[in-house]
């Protein structure tokens, strides 16, 4: 029996991959994390590895709840940001339903969007569900709160949902994010990854209606978010605010970066995050192999449906260095 099934989501951050395949050390400018994460102690309790995690995970959800000011009713935790997009889709998209997703976009919401059974539609007041990602990946585009309260209003009308993923809203400006906004229509998904740079970590969490979250909590695998995650997460927590210095630290290199990249022929889209989308005006495949031989990855955005653009994450000035070092030899 042949099944349709959809071929999984190409992503960036190969850089253990490479490592291990070449044995050598390698700058990973395909992973876009946060290149001045706060740095603070903590520990996971040995004690703790000998007995299954609370799957109620009470107290984490406390103290989330304490920084957005959220009811721990209306918070879900998960093994990363993917786990909890995917029982999101399979509780509210299973069935004859729609989904509406932007392009280009992060490409896990379509796929377990198609997971669930959903099929797409190019308009979203036809949508069951809208996501939309923001800032967004890879076009750097950050849109502000009144205009995503307006696209939430237009769901609501037909009686949708907005899905927001505010993966990289730590490192832009949480002004703008909707993790306050308590809405049945709305569901903000957020992650550690990106803000504290732990994508080893694993994990991920999200905010809406409580009959929703309770169904997404149990389509979740039980003790999916294990001892070390949930340790790390209860520090990383009370240091949220300390995130203002990497803004500050990563606008300031990124501006220095895009100049010195756009000096090189390319051109860069305006960011206001923590990486930048670079067009190359040509098919980048060479060029990202180019720069693999020369132990520096690129996220190659054909998949994003861009073959002529790279996304280069913002690291610091020394790596940075490197980088354009690279870049310079591999165009001439």
């Amino acid at each position: 029996m042949v099944v349709d099934f959809p071929k999984r989501v190409v992503h960036g951050g190969t850089g253990k991959r490479q490592i291990e395949k070449t044995k050598k050390n390698v700058l990973d400018f395909s992973a876009s994390v946060n290149p001045f994460p706060p740095k603070f102690e903590w520990h996971c309790n040995p004690e703790h590895l000998a007995a299954y995690p609370d799957d109620s995970y009470h107290e984490l959800k406390e103290r989330i709840g304490a920084v957005f000011h959220r009811k721990p009713d209306e918070i879900c935790v998960g093994n990363g940001s993917i786990e909890i997009i995917r029982a999101f889709c399979s509780v509210v998209l299973s069935g004859d339903k729609h989904f509406f997703c932007e392009s280009p976009t992060f490409g896990e919401y379509a796929f377990s969007a198609c997971l669930a059974g959903a099929a797409p539609v190019d308009n979203p007041s036809m949508a069951d569900v809208a996501f939309i990602c923001n800032p967004n990946n890879p076009t750097c585009v950050l849109r502000d709160k009144k205009n995503l309260m307006q696209r939430l209003s237009e769901m609501k009308s037909h009686e949708g949902m907005l899905f927001c993923d505010e993966a990289f809203i730590g490192l832009s400006d949480p002004k703008e994010s909707l993790a306050d906004v308590s809405d049945p229509n709305l569901f903000v998904l957020h992650s550690l990854t990106k803000s504290f740079s732990v994508p080893g970590i694993r994990f991920g969490f999200g905010f809406g209606a409580p009959d929703l979250i309770e169904k997404i909590e149990i389509s979740r695998p039980p003790w999916s978010v294990n001892a070390f995650a949930e340790a790390f997460a209860m520090q990383a927590l009370i240091h949220m605010d300390d995130l203002t210095i990497s803004r500050k630290r990563i606008r300031q290199e990124r501006e220095w970066l895009s100049h010195e990249i756009t000096a090189l022929g390319f051109y860069c889209h305006p960011s206001s995050v923590n990486f930048i989308l670079v067009e190359c005006n040509r098919d980048v495949a060479p060029l990202c192999e180019c720069l693999s031989e020369r132990l520096i990855l690129v996220r190659d955005c054909t998949s994003f449906g861009l073959p002529a653009c790279i996304r280069i994450a913002v690291r610091t000035h020394d790596e940075n260095l490197l980088l354009l070092e690279a870049l310079a030899a591999c165009i001439h």
